[in-house]
């Protein structure tokens, strides 16, 4: 389920084929954004460039549906979890300055954080730390609007506590890129946003990249959306919250450039590199692996209000896929990997978006919370006009789209419930997992 701020991995976990070598086909890839767009499914710009050089962009849908404003492939958008590849270079920057040591311990800087000095820079970087990920707290939803002071924030990521013994495991917490935020701010004595524009911003001539404020649609500024029978109007998150974790705005080119910078040796050694991109249970140091096919792409996505992100980099074929929505009403991967498909010169499988009728009746035998033997998350039914609404356990409400008879999907991130109302069941199904359910 959705969260305000979150990360949103895309794993492209797809069985090894012959499928390369063949001709890109992006008149398809047309026709796929362009019948998204009309279906109210996608808004946002798509880029994909290779040794550099974009082979192919794209904008659909609205910067600002009020204004009709509508969106380009120079939209600047937030990029969520994004940031945090700019964080981790910026740290090993410091690193090899001298300014800092990845066996340096978090005690040095914030002592009242549960196991601080057992914590390294070097966990918070690998999301090895077991600090409890506070955009998880249900309570992140009553403030993330609001402005918070660093001594505001670090009380409340040490009040969620630790949740595993450090270098334990990994797990995957927001709250550890907003304490590298302010390690480097310490340790510089400048802002964050001086040091991004200083060190990464500047030196690239990254023009559109920057930590966001309030939305500015006429500077070019991406509003973002939630599609409840039509696009409704996100509330926006307070930058002084995510920070380095999940604070920057960008465009599809300058993100481009980013990533193919870094893997130039523009911003950090090789040396640096090779450990930034080392992983261990799938996490990196600000960064993740996706596979596609036999490739590999190496890079980080992200969500935060209505937006979502993806920044992929195929080092071996210098390819670069960036995808920047600021309203989602579909799979994000499957928008991906047509992106990729029609690149490799692979058909895109055009989705159907045939909906279906429900009737009041029948939506009201869908109501009421749902339990499972198997899952500790409970899913709450309820109904805004005729639209179905789940909530799961400390998440956010959801619409739902109904596809068949008693089926109904979140296709954002490919769940699907499907009611049998006579018997007062339900049937979860995502990930490849399958989940029975009982009406209490």
């Amino acid at each position: 389920m959705l969260r305000k701020f979150t990360l949103y991995l895309t794993f492209f976990w797809l069985c090894s084929a012959n499928l390369f070598g063949q001709k890109s086909n992006f008149e398809q890839t047309d026709r796929f954004l362009d019948s998204l767009d009309f279906y109210d499914k996608y808004m946002g710009s798509v880029l994909i460039s290779k040794n550099g050089e974009p082979v192919y962009q794209k904008g659909i849908g609205f910067a600002d549906l009020e204004k009709q404003q509508k969106l380009t492939t120079n939209t600047k958008f937030n990029v969520g979890s994004i940031s945090k590849m700019f964080t981790s270079v910026l740290i090993f920057q410091a690193v090899e300055e001298g300014k800092l040591s990845l066996d340096q311990t978090l005690a040095d800087f914030y002592p009242t954080v549960p196991n601080a000095d057992a914590i390294t820079i070097d966990q918070l970087l690998r999301h090895r730390s077991g600090i409890a990920n506070f955009t998880s707290n249900p309570l992140y939803l009553t403030y993330y609007t609001n402005p918070k002071t660093e001594e505001e924030m670090v009380k409340i990521i040490a009040d969620g506590g630790s949740i595993f013994t450090p270098d334990s495991k990994s797990e995957y917490s927001n709250s550890n890129y907003v304490l590298l935020t302010f390690i480097l701010e310490k340790t510089y004595g400048k802002r964050f946003q001086e040091l991004l524009g200083e060190r990464i911003s500047g030196p690239l001539d990254l023009e559109s990249t920057r930590i966001f404020d309030e939305v500015k649609p006429e500077e070019n500024e991406a509003r973002s959306y939630s599609f409840k029978d039509k696009w409704t109007l996100e509330a926006e998150t307070d930058p002084s919250i995510p920070l380095g974790a999940g604070a920057i705005q960008s465009t599809v080119r300058d993100l481009s450039t980013f990533i193919e910078s870094l893997f130039a040796g523009k911003l950090i050694s090789q040396e640096s590199l090779e450990k930034m991109t080392e992983l261990q249970d799938g996490y990196g140091r600000g960064i993740f692996s996706f596979p596609y096919y036999e490739r590999k792409a190496l890079g980080h996505n992200g969500g935060i209000d209505g937006f979502q992100s993806l920044l992929a980099h195929f080092p071996e074929e210098k390819l670069t896929l960036v995808t920047l929505s600021n309203g989602v009403n579909f799979n994000t991967n499957d928008i991906t990997l047509a992106l990729l498909d029609s690149y490799f010169g692979k058909d895109i499988k055009f989705p159907s978006f045939k909906g279906y009728a429900v009737s009041p009746e029948q939506l009201e035998s869908y109501l009421g919370e749902y339990a499972s033997e198997q899952l500790p998350l409970k899913f709450n039914f309820t109904k805004e006009g005729n639209t179905l609404i789940v909530q799961a356990t400390g998440q956010p409400a959801i619409p739902l789209e109904a596809t068949d008879e008693h089926t109904f999907e979140f296709r954002q991130v490919g769940a699907t419930f499907i009611f049998d109302p006579d018997k007062g069941t339900l049937t979860f199904k995502q990930g490849g997992g399958t989940f029975a359910y009982q009406k209490q």
